[in-house]
């Protein structure tokens, strides 16, 4: 059986427990309909049908439409997104996977890439047009774009379970780049939408402000967010050991 993702996760073993519960309802429903593009949903933020049609959906609201400069998660279901950015002249920081350099973004810039905006704004076309860059070369973004696996129409996300996006947004938030009200949005398939009150949310947990589907666009009322930080009681030993940013990071490292 491959690892979970949330095997290196801090926090409450019973919080922890259910949200797995959660990630595995959503992805037994995609699996089931037949929704997940290859390699499937299970384990991933899952590559759902639609998620084309879900970022023309966004392309339409006024936040990406006032936004110059975002930030946007590497994983395939976001592909869309971060290719309709490029083609609109948007300047887009992806997160190296896992955060695994010491550079820990690539930066797209849509007026030097080496390929089509949609060859460019893959994870493999970014190691030819983007070049890697620590958070202190990162300038402040207009939009944050997640991946979730399940979203609640309150503001509510989980991802995938290794709590990476969590820590880019505090990072982000750390270093100035992405303010309290910087909106933040994801694109997901329908079947990935749970009741209110479905996810736990923690302290340090990102709350949506959009939820971008296909068929609609779901304004979420969350409470007002606190200024992203590094929760480090949360981090085990492992997370920050694999994580070369957290290491530099790390209060008397």
């Amino acid at each position: 059986m491959a690892r979970r993702h949330d095997a290196d996760a801090g926090g409450s073993a019973e919080v922890n427990e259910a949200k797995a519960a959660i990630r595995q309802r959503v992805w037994d429903a995609l699996k089931d309909g037949k929704l997940a593009r290859f390699p499937g949903a299970h384990g991933r933020i899952p590559n759902v049908s639609g998620a084309e049609a879900a970022a023309e959906r966004l392309r339409e609201t006024e936040v990406w439409q006032r936004a110059r400069t975002l930030k946007c998660n590497p994983d395939a279901a976001q592909w869309p997104v971060r290719q309709r950015a490029l083609q609109d002249g948007k300047t887009v920081y992806m997160a190296v996977p896992r955060l695994a350099e010491e550079a820990p973004f690539f930066l797209l810039d849509p007026e030097h890439l080496a390929d089509t905006p949609r060859k460019a704004s893959s994870i493999k076309g970014a190691s030819r047009s983007a070049r890697t860059v620590a958070v202190e070369d990162l300038e402040p973004v207009d939009l944050v774009v997640t991946g979730c696996v399940a979203v609640a129409e309150d503001g509510a996300r989980l991802g995938k379970g290794g709590g990476f996006s969590d820590l880019e947004f505090a990072v982000a938030s750390q270093a100035g780049l992405v303010a309290p009200d910087t909106p933040v949005v994801t694109t997901v398939h329908e079947q990935q939408v749970v009741p209110v009150g479905d996810i736990p949310v923690t302290d340090h947990d990102v709350r949506l402000d959009l939820v971008v589907t296909a068929d609609r666009v779901i304004t979420c009322t969350r409470e007002a967010r606190h200024p992203g930080r590094i929760d480090w009681d949360q981090l085990t030993e492992e997370k920050i050991a694999a994580i070369p940013l957290l290491q530099r990071l790390r209060p008397g490292s």
